[in-house]
């Protein structure tokens, strides 16, 4: 008897259900982290706002003593006659006069842009005063160009003249005033460069938003 009831008996197979798997199994929360790379940017876009605000400085003091150095420029020979005195004065020449306020103007101009300049330091990431740097540095760039290219074909007449024109040259007799305006439309020309790249500053810093 007891060896059949031992034989009749049928395993059962012990299943676990749905809601045990569930509780057993390990759940997974996806937990969303900060980039990494946000204090990095940050930091990044601070380094090009101090290098914009020296870059700035550099240009401040390139187009001011462009200007004064072209302002305060005029000789007169010692010699002359009863109806005629040679000098040399900036404000004879009209792409002179347009040299100094042109000039004069972009150093207004950079005074004027250095506290955005310390705006975009302290705050990396606004977008408005960078983006306002970034037009009138680029108005800058002809206006400063165009001004330091009409002295510099001026001075090149001055140094060579022209035969073909019958101009002479006048630099031999007028040597320091030859010395200054050249002086003056290179820092001019380095002004300019400088513009440039302020623009190019902008621009990165405006791209990496």
């Amino acid at each position: 008897m007891d060896s059949t009831k031992e034989s009749s008996k049928i395993p059962i197979p012990v299943t676990e259900s749905k809601a045990s798997k569930t509780a057993s199994s390990p759940v997974v929360v996806a937990v969303a982290k900060k980039p990494a790379q946000r204090p990095l940017v940050a930091r990044w876009k601070r380094g090009l706002g101090i290098f914009d605000f020296i870059l700035r400085i550099c240009a401040i003091v390139a187009a001011l003593a462009a200007a004064t150095a072209m302002g305060t420029t005029n000789q007169q020979l010692p010699f002359f006659t009863q109806f005629f005195q040679f000098k040399a004065d900036y404000n004879d020449l009209p792409a002179f006069t347009f040299f100094v306020i042109a000039n004069a103007t972009a150093g207004a101009y950079l005074v004027l842009s250095l506290p955005f300049s310390i705006l975009c330091i302290v705050r990396p990431h606004m977008i408005g005063a960078r983006l306002m740097l970034l037009v009138f540095d680029t108005i800058a760039v002809p206006l400063i160009t165009a001004a330091a290219s009409a002295a510099a074909s001026i001075i090149y007449l001055a140094h060579n003249g022209n035969s073909n024109a019958n101009w002479a040259a006048i630099c031999q007799q007028f040597d320091d005033f030859c010395q200054r305006v050249t002086g003056a439309v290179v820092a001019s020309f380095i002004t300019a460069v400088i513009f440039m790249v302020l623009v190019v500053v902008s621009a990165v810093a405006l791209r990496r938003n």
